[in-house]
């Protein structure tokens, strides 16, 4: 029988070497030193470095869609590429963005406690890497392998009604390998957050995007649109070389007691219901993507990608506001874990209230400038003004649950926030599934790509209300009136801010004109109301930044003196 790590007591391990810290209870609250909760200034930069980088993957992300649309169209050699991004795109829910972050982050987190108190040995930290990475990799890379073979399967139940299977079969046993690869990015990425390392981790989809658009201009005129499924394999090992030093350096030192440490009692194993519920959650709301596939595959060819390409830019929005809760989730588990429910309520609150205004804000540019921003982004080489209109219409429609795709990630982290396995998210995004499956089946018909666009936002809009309708004492208490009260205010003044952003796109004639001018008049509109409004707390959020400004300034003329 092999001997395990040593242990302090209180802690005990899973099978797997997966730790959870324990919550505090109300007979015994955690303790912990002053300073060990990250101050505002460091969420803000820490917020702000992650949006940054989040920006240059995004801009990146674009690149690779215009380099895809620019050498390959919106036709049936993209339709089947695009049946073999569904792999990548599962993949990076489940192990980098949602599903394995949700589970490895709080392992860390406790295994960091213990080896700041100094007394395990051996390290926490490295017997927590030890016991639980070569499992994962024995997961990841069995999964890999098993789609591989399973290529053609696979092929034919996303895309039964695709007019070259066996180019997307090819594309879908390059981009599978991704599995493996993006299951150690994501494990590097979980374990360097926990280090409250935030670099590397936002980081990674620059490497990725970079990878995919060198394949695509190198190796497209002989490889065709293999190339960018070779890239995203090429991509993936990147993801992981770029955070593997930095994680090796905090894996490898073993510091004293310091900000991070706490006089907790340990940790317990992760329960296997948890990280069932994550995975599934995380699954079942990716499966919008495949039921979009699945019911555009037995229309005309190019619809497949008029989707890709409209939901790409759609979401960039939600993208940027996401970056507020990313950064703000080990917040909220903190005060969840101490049973101060009322600073995670606060903390939930505001952070709803702003990522709304900020994805209402660019819904509102995506709805008035749709037809500019991918005639600018996009209509150049195999890909034609036919394309942009379609393209355009599906993005508008796509923009309309927007709100919806940003408050179910909010709030799905307020229900797994205490480390609890809780149902109840998996069971609203299986309502919003399948309201999406049926109002599709419905819509497809008549109104193609725009109905299939229509049953996504309107099934993800149910998810959003069930998830914020279930919160209560089993998770973070939100005050449902009070917040849709709130969410109020930023939606009427995107709403009048759409209205202007539509009147000033259609000053010009230049797509970059139209495209400025839109935004110009939206934005203005929009922060004009929204603090006339007081809107996502507008008002609290600038005055701050003016006193700090004007400070700054004055100082500095002191200075100068």
């Amino acid at each position: 029988m092999r001997p395990g790590p040593a242990r302090t007591a209180g802690a005990t391990r899973h099978a797997t070497g997966i730790y959870r810290a324990r919550p505090a209870s109300a007979g015994r609250p955690a303790t912990r030193p002053a300073g060990s909760s990250p101050s505002r200034r460091f969420i803000a930069r820490a917020t702000l470095l992650s949006a940054a980088l989040s920006i240059a993957g995004a801009v990146l992300g674009l690149g690779r869609d215009q380099a895809l649309a620019h050498l390959f169209g919106a036709g049936a050699e993209t339709d089947a590429f695009l049946v073999a991004w569904t792999v990548p795109e599962l993949a990076a829910t489940l192990l980098i963005e949602d599903g394995l972050a949700f589970v490895l982050v709080p392992a860390f987190s406790a295994a960091l406690a213990r080896r700041a108190i100094g007394k395990d040995t051996p390290d926490p930290v490295r017997a927590l890497v030890a016991a639980s990475l070569p499992r994962l990799c024995l997961a990841f890379a069995a999964t890999a392998a098993v789609l591989v073979a399973g290529a053609p399967l696979l092929v034919s139940a996303l895309a039964p009604g695709l007019s070259d299977p066996s180019l997307a079969v090819s594309c879908t046993r390059l981009t599978a390998t991704c599995v493996l690869s993006f299951g150690l990015a994501g494990y590097c990425s979980a374990a360097l957050r926990a280090h409250r390392a935030y670099l590397a981790p936002g980081a990674i989809y620059i490497a990725y995007n970079v990878a995919i658009i060198a394949t695509m201009f190198v190796l497209g005129e002989h490889w065709g649109v293999r190339s960018a499924a070779l890239g995203v394999a090429l991509g993936g090992c990147l993801m992981v070389a770029v955070q593997a030093p930095s994680l090796g350096r905090r894996i490898a030192r073993r510091p004293g007691r310091n900000a991070f440490a706490y006089d907790g009692d340990g940790g317990r194993p992760l329960a296997p219901a948890l990280v069932c519920a994550v995975l599934l959650f995380a699954l079942c709301r990716q499966s919008q993507v495949l039921i979009e596939r699945y019911l555009a595959s037995t229309l005309p060819a190019g619809a497949i990608s008029h989707l890709n390409y409209a939901q790409k830019i759609a979401q960039l929005p939600m993208s940027l506001s996401t970056m507020v809760c990313v950064v703000t989730f080990p917040v909220v588990a903190q005060a969840v874990a101490e049973g101060d429910t009322r600073r995670a309520r606060d903390r939930v609150e505001r952070d709803v209230a702003l990522m709304a205004g900020l994805v209402l804000l660019g819904a509102a540019v995506v709805v008035a400038g749709a037809p500019q921003i991918v005639e600018l982004l996009f209509q150049r080489g195999a890909f034609t003004a036919q394309d942009t209109a379609a393209t355009a219409a599906v993005m508008r429609v796509y923009a309309t649950g927007l709100l919806g795709q940003t408050l179910v990630g909010a709030l799905a982290r307020s229900y797994f926030a205490g480390g609890r396995a809780t149902w109840f998210p998996l069971g609203a995004m299986g309502v919003g599934a399948l309201a999406t499956v049926s109002i599709g089946a419905l819509a497809v018909g008549p109104w193609g790509a725009c109905g299939i666009a229509a049953a996504n936002a309107a099934g993800i809009t149910v998810t959003a209300l069930l998830l914020m309708h279930g919160l209560g004492p089993g998770s973070v208490p939100v005050r449902v009136r009070r917040v849709l009260a709130e969410l109020a205010r930023p939606v009427c003044a995107a709403v009048c801010a759409t209205a202007a952003g539509l009147l000033c796109a259609g000053l010009f004639a230049s797509p970059a004109a139209s495209v400025a001018a839109c935004c110009t008049g939206v934005t203005v509109v929009f922060l004009l109301l929204a603090w006339i409004l007081d809107a996502a707390n507008a008002r609290s959020l600038v005055l701050p930044a003016v006193q700090f400004l004007r400070h700054s300034v004055t100082r500095k003329l002191g200075h100068g003196r």
